[in-house]
């Protein structure tokens, strides 16, 4: 499996020292969670399947950290 850009924490907490604590998910996570609302509705009628929605997932989460870091 390649490295990926997780974007980070998506929901950080911080410390009492005001560190960041890498809790939960990743930014990456939580944007492919969000994705497959619209894939499914969007892709109705198309056999694409759980693995599927799930590799279009991950393809729209790192689409959208791509254009996060411009």
């Amino acid at each position: 499996m390649s490295k990926h850009d997780t974007g980070g924490p998506a929901f950080p907490t911080h410390g009492s020292m005001g560190e960041v604590a890498w809790e939960g998910m990743t930014l990456r996570d939580y944007f492919a969670a969000k994705a497959p609302e619209g894939l499914i509705s969007r892709l109705a009628g198309v056999n694409a399947g759980p693995d599927g929605y799930a590799k279009r997932a991950y393809q729209y989460a790192d689409a959208m950290l791509s254009e996060r870091a411009k």
